[in-house]
């Protein structure tokens, strides 16, 4: 009798899972389509896992940015910013343990001789794999799974051992030989690892007294084995982190104050509760009292979107250890002497813009046919307001039209469109998301009021010319 109930199940699921691919195509088209995100190099072929920005998912990006710089250091007493360089000396790889350590487990299908990261292999097929596992415990979990494993190519089932597989992108940035291996540079893996090495010259440089933090927005690279799922996963990112510095006796306090700051931050940026969730790390690196992610339920389920960790003192031990230089703090209250803990909170720029995009992404059925609107928080709408002249061969309505754009884009980033009927310029900025249009017609000439349409509510509202600025202002705020 369970028999139909268990097909049934399984029917449900691939509906699901059929859906969630659709909705993840619709997103990757709309973002190509509208000029969010480019693949990078597409002229020559593309260049895997690397992608570009276009005119929107610059200003999207921008926007993300400058909300997580608001809500970590401007609003904040206690946390100050830091841009570190890309290069940086190689023993910081070798201290971090990155030179040694940071590696995933990649096999090769013996078939089609593709390569791929074997935790998410084994996730594919229903087995929990953590890439922290040794090699030896990574192979044993394969093998005694390998008969539920397909490669996602050419769905062969013969691989190779499990290998860990170095992650740091190697340059040869001041080696003037031929030789790579003397002297190996790097391109950062992350971006936490300039925080660490500059904790001394912010304290010698600034007021700052622990507990404080040092907050960095930066690119950081991975020569990630299997980079998928558009720009959830790509070879070259771009981080925001912060290092929060504390004695060894509050960490943990400060790291529940962090997790609980950093849930609601994605709460109020525009993501629903129902799609955020904490998952704890079972599998700690040897040094970390715990480890959380905050994660996402993006199309392809829930997937990390930020992790809130209690880092001990570990890193800055190894680079007080490595340089020769004490990173030792002096309590000025107490003169007691250590090295500061640190809890991390660690996010990624395209992982926050997938979020966003995903959370956004809506289908209304209008007027016999689908509008595609993103309803992106106002904060982050790549475009704040476009401006329309009723007709494109009506002079006096463009040059007033373009009159009131240029006024606008003096305080807000707007866009004006004269192409094509009003229906379509309507739906282009639904499609970009842009909260606001304003409509100069034969009214306007007369009472000099213009039509302003919210793209939520699809309301239309007469709004004095001379008033346009204190009423975005007003919505704005």
């Amino acid at each position: 009798m369970t028999q139909p109930c268990v097909i049934l199940n399984s029917i449900r699921d691939l509906e699901v899972i059929k859906m969630a691919e659709n909705n993840m195509e619709k997103i990757v088209s709309l973002c190509k389509r509208r000029g969010f995100v480019f693949p990078s190099s597409e002229i020559y072929g593309g260049f895997a896992a690397v992608y570009d920005l276009g005119p929107y998912g610059v200003e999207l990006s921008n926007n993300i940015k400058a909300a997580w710089w608001k809500a970590m250091v401007q609003t904040r007493d206690d946390v100050v910013g830091l841009d570190s360089a890309i290069f940086m000396h190689p023993k910081i790889w070798e201290a971090s343990g990155h030179v040694g350590g940071f590696a995933d487990p990649l096999t090769e299908c013996k078939k089609c001789h593709s390569r791929h990261r074997v935790d998410h292999m084994l996730e594919e097929a229903g087995v929990f794999a953590d890439e922290k596992m040794t090699e030896d415990e990574i192979n044993k979990l394969f093998d005694a799974n390998i008969e539920k494993v397909i490669c996602p190519l050419c769905k062969g089932k013969d691989f190779t051992k499990a290998q860990k597989f170095n992650l740091l992108v190697q340059s040869n940035l001041g080696n003037l030989t031929e030789d790579w291996s003397k002297n190996p540079t790097y391109l950062r893996g992350e971006t936490c690892q300039g925080i660490y090495v500059n904790f001394r010259n912010v304290m010698d440089s600034t007021r700052v007294k622990i507990p404080f933090g040092i907050a960095q927005i930066g690119k950081a690279f991975r020569n990630e084995i299997t980079a998928r799922q558009f720009i959830f996963r790509t070879r070259e990112f771009e981080q925001m982190e912060m290092q929060y510095f504390v004695s060894p006796d509050i960490e943990m306090e400060e790291y529940e104050k962090w997790r609980e700051a950093r849930m609601q931050y994605y709460i109020d940026l525009g993501l629903k509760k129902e799609n955020l969730k904490w998952h704890k790390h079972e599998n700690l690196v040897f040094y970390a009292k715990e480890a959380y992610d905050i994660e996402y339920n993006f199309p392809f389920g829930f997937k990390e979107l930020e992790g809130v960790h209690a880092r001990g003192n570990y890193d800055l031990t190894q680079h007080s250890k490595f340089s020769g230089n004490s990173l030792e703090y002096v309590d000025p209250q107490t003169n007691e002497k250590y090295i500061p803990h640190i809890v991390e909170t660690s996010a990624g720029v395209g992982r926050t813009f997938l979020a966003v995009m995903t959370e956004a992404y809506t289908e209304e059925e209008s007027e016999n046919e689908t509008r595609v609107v993103l309803k992106l928080p106002v904060k982050l709408a790549p475009v704040k307001v476009a401006v329309f002249p009723l007709l494109k061969n009506k002079p006096e309505l463009v040059e007033k039209a373009r009159g009131i754009y240029d006024e606008l884009k003096q305080q807000f980033m707007c866009e004006f469109d004269d192409n094509g009927n009003i229906g379509k310029r309507y739906r282009r900025q639904d499609e970009i998301g842009t909260p606001w249009c304003v409509t100069v017609d034969f009214d306007t000439m007369d009472d000099e009021t213009v039509t302003v349409r919210d793209r939520d509510t699809l309301k239309q509202d007469r709004v004095r010319v001379i008033d346009l600025k204190n009423y975005f202002s007003e919505k704005l705020s």
